[in-house]
């Protein structure tokens, strides 16, 4: 079954050791084709190609795609805060010089000394690249089944509808028929008495031949039956293309533009007013598809 190209997915974790808050979040809208944009957090945005060959994998071929990868950071790992020993003693010795040899208050305290921020070293433990992806590849795949559930559903009801609608038009197209018959049918006897008329009202006369001869002009001018043979070999294909599991939009696009010029050429040949309302609506169900299938993949 198609999916639609419009859907919505979103997860949330926290990372096995406690420190990272991690959400993700996928939306997509329609587009002619595929347009991913990634934004992440600062501290994991080394991770956004990794994020993209993930979603490449995920089978997402076509749409406007935006993702969100944040990580909200909960608890620090191992960061260790050390002391520069042989500069606090030096700054320290200073501080006591200055109070000796300007009579100063010994106020000299722990936290006065640790005010100096340049005793003082911050060290990181090494990033684990590999980890913190296994983390947020937990939470992604979570988003992007949600994402893929929605676009699967969208698509089936998509697909149910765009399947109601061909039944329509080949309703309509067998409606046609019939109705094309009937007028070609019934045109030797109209235009014999259209002839008649017009050669009475001359006082002149015209053989049975010219008036057959002007008869079976018009049926093979008026004649649809090739176009309504190819109108069913669209509905047949369209119906097969829906049922597969391949993403098939521009197919289907393509497709409908196929089952439209059929009917225009058919409103063209029509002679009667009624086919011509027919064709009408036959046309406003087409652009309805049309329009639905701009939704799927």
């Amino acid at each position: 079954m198609l999916k639609s190209m419009t859907a919505f997915g979103r997860a949330r974790g926290i990372s096995s050791d406690g420190a990272l808050d991690i959400t993700a979040e996928l939306r997509s809208v329609n587009s002619r084709y595929l347009d991913v944009s990634v934004r992440m957090s600062r501290q994991i945005a080394h991770l956004e190609d990794k994020v993209k060959a993930y979603l490449a994998e995920a089978g997402i071929t076509r749409g406007k795609v935006e993702v969100y990868v944040g990580a909200d950071v909960l608890e620090t790992r191992g960061l260790e805060i050390l002391v520069d020993h042989e500069a606090a003693r030096s700054y320290i010795k200073a501080l006591e010089d200055l109070r000796d040899t300007f009579g100063l208050k010994d106020d000299i305290s722990v936290m006065r000394v640790a005010a100096n921020r340049d005793l003082f070293t911050t060290k990181k433990p090494e990033e684990d690249d590999e980890r913190d992806w296994a983390e947020i590849r937990t939470v992604l795949a979570e988003a992007v089944a949600g994402f893929s559930a929605m676009r699967a559903k969208e698509g089936e009801n998509l697909c149910a509808d765009l399947l109601s609608k061909i039944d329509t038009l080949e309703g309509m197209a067998a409606k046609v028929k019939e109705m094309s018959a009937a007028d070609i049918a019934g045109y030797p006897a109209k235009l014999e008495a259209r002839i008649r008329q017009f050669l009475a009202d001359f006082d002149a006369e015209a053989s049975e031949q010219r008036i057959l001869t002007e008869a079976a002009i018009f049926a093979d001018k008026a004649a649809i039956d090739e176009e309504l043979v190819r109108l069913a070999s669209h509905f047949k294909a369209f119906r097969e293309i829906i049922s597969s599991d391949e993403a098939a939009g521009r197919k289907l696009d393509f497709l409908v533009q196929e089952i439209n010029r059929e009917t225009n050429t058919i409103g063209s040949k029509a002679g009667d007013a009624g086919i011509a309302h027919l064709v009408v609506d036959m046309k406003t169900e087409i652009e309805k598809i049309r329009e639905q299938i701009q939704n799927l993949e």
